[in-house]
């Protein structure tokens, strides 16, 4: 699927979709109706490429990892980027993050648009045709359930719209773009296909259970329990495809182990004609890397329990401040890089990680992984990210590793999340859910495993889920759905013990969020000097 995809998108699909894209309005679609009409619309193969383009239109690496930048998870350590920015609360309605946020939604809607009403002057198998157009219901979904989330009330429209219409259209409100988006879901997800059903050339296409898991989320983000806890119970059924956990929580983020069973949906990249390059700045400098962009706060760090399943904060969980890194989740090992990791690169040479400051001298040269304070080369939280390396990817770190977008896991945190508050949360939903993922991660102690008898139920969950979710975008959705982004987004977030003299944890950055703007983005002032229709978030 990975060449079916993409190979075309920076072909013939771009050629066709430069023509409909003059205007500046964004929300614009006004075909030529010379070339898209007359001369393109001539074999599937050409549908197929607008169809890629779609595709590559519906999420890029660089939102994924700044969606989790916008999280507590990752700190921002060099330069003034548009997250760092939002974070600090310092945001003008002309920032740069909120234009290409709308801009880019909206040209992918305008490809899907022009695919849906040309499609049908093809020949070609009918059956086939609709799938297709299925594909696209779904991107165009995506991207309206991305907008909405991002911008509240947003333009919404199923179909090619003219210069003037675009000029003078109106926001929506947030429920007819929920409702619009959850109608597209039920209806297509009839018609596409499972996994199983897709040729091998095809893998990794939109599934029934991908519609179903971003119909799942619709209703996550807005705490409809019911409706998640049922919508997940026919993914995990099996009838709409065949998922399980991947053996081996590592090897799941591992070039190798692509397409595997756990996935449901990812973002698909191939080396060298499609790439991705962000973790050149998240590695240690001493294995590749080039300065630290982005680094693990101690807050995340803080969130993996220990082998017995204690919070480090719990009577007797068996936490040692001298070495934090010791008897914790497997899966802080398989995500975070701490002072004294074992880095193995992809010739399977193992190095030591030296980043506790004057820890040179253990290194036996200069170390460039040493925290030196923030905004230097080195990482500003005493950090680096291990997750989402590729082993294979060669200097300058451009990865054909595709990035997840849904996967099985997710599910069960989801159905265990509902279960929970709905009250219905027991020993033999927790069997489903959070004990197979704790297998799965290597732990084996029967107090992480077991049915917990004490502890607060949501906080495990919501610990579990961000943990096990960790840098994969999800972490600002959640934090902002639970209305906690009032409180881990004020104030300071932290790094290691390695200031004064490694006595003291290292203080980030000020954040600052103000619930009574920031939970939505600004309409960029960009489109409301074209259309004075669109009117703007409160606060801003």
């Amino acid at each position: 699927m990975k060449m079916n995809v993409f190979k075309y998108s920076a072909g013939i699909a771009c050629v066709v979709l430069a023509s409909l894209t003059t205007s500046c309005n964004e929300l614009d679609l006004a075909p030529t109706n010379k070339f898209t009409e007359l001369n393109y619309w001539t074999s599937e193969a050409k549908a197929s490429a607008v169809l890629s383009q779609a595709y590559s239109q519906m999420m890029n690496s660089s939102k994924y990892f700044s969606d989790e930048r916008l999280s507590d998870n990752l700190y921002e350590g060099r330069g003034s980027t548009d997250e760092k920015k939002i974070t600090s609360g310092q945001v003008t309605t002309a920032l740069g993050r909120f234009s290409t946020e709308w801009s880019d939604a909206y040209k992918g809607i305008k490809t899907c648009h022009t695919l849906l009403e040309n499609i049908d002057q093809i020949d070609m198998n009918e059956s086939e045709k609709e799938v297709m157009k299925a594909q696209a219901r779904f991107i165009r979904a995506y991207l309206y359930f991305r907008l909405t989330n991002h911008f509240g009330d947003v333009p919404l429209f199923d179909h090619t719209i003219t210069i003037e219409e675009a000029n003078n259209i109106s926001r929506s409100p947030k429920a007819d773009v929920i409702n619009f988006v959850r109608t597209e879901l039920n209806e297509i997800v009839n018609i596409l296909p499972t996994k199983e059903e897709y040729a091998e050339e095809d893998r990794g296409r939109i599934t029934k259970a991908a519609a179903l898991m971003l119909l799942a989320r619709t209703y996550l983000y807005e705490n409809d329990w019911q409706n998640v806890a049922s919508i997940c119970e026919q993914i995990m059924s099996g009838e709409n495809g065949q998922y399980a956990l991947f053996q081996d929580y590592s090897g799941l983020f591992l070039p190798e182990n692509e397409y595997n069973d756990e996935v449901i949906l990812d973002l698909g990249y191939l080396f060298p004609n499609l790439t991705w390059s962000e973790m050149y700045d998240g590695i240690p400098l001493s294995v590749g890397g080039r300065v630290n962009g982005f680094a693990p706060t101690q807050e995340l760090v803080d969130d993996y329990v220990m082998l017995n399943g204690k919070g480090i904060n719990e009577a007797g969980s068996g936490y040692n401040e001298d070495e934090p890194y010791v008897n914790r989740d497997p899966r802080l090992q398989a995500s975070i890089v701490y002072h004294g990791y074992q880095w193995t690169n992809g010739d399977g040479v193992t190095s030591t990680i030296y980043i506790r400051p004057g820890s040179s001298a253990d290194a036996g040269a200069s170390n460039l992984d040493e925290y030196a304070g923030q905004g230097q080369n080195a990482t500003g939280t005493g950090y680096y990210l291990r997750k989402w390396f590729d082993p294979t990817a060669p200097a300058g770190m451009t990865s054909g590793l595709n990035l997840i977008l849904m996967r099985y896991a997710d599910v069960l945190l989801m159905y265990a999340e509902a279960k929970n508050e709905l009250g219905q949360m027991n020993e033999t939903v927790w069997n489903q859910t959070i004990r197979p993922i704790r297998e799965r991660a290597g732990f084996t102690d029967a107090g992480a495993l077991n049915y917990p008898t004490s502890g607060d139920m949501r906080t495990i969950i919501r610990r579990e889920r961000r943990c096990e979710l960790a840098i994969e975008g999800l972490r600002l959705y959640d934090i902002r759905r639970w209305k906690t982004i009032e409180t881990v987004q004020n104030g300071r977030l932290h790094g290691a013990k390695f200031a004064a003299n490694n006595t003291q944890y290292i203080e980030l950055d000020a954040r600052s969020f103000d619930p009574n703007r920031d939970y939505l983005f600004a309409i960029p002032q960009s489109q409301r000097d074209i259309n004075p229709n669109l009117t703007q978030n409160p606060g801003y």
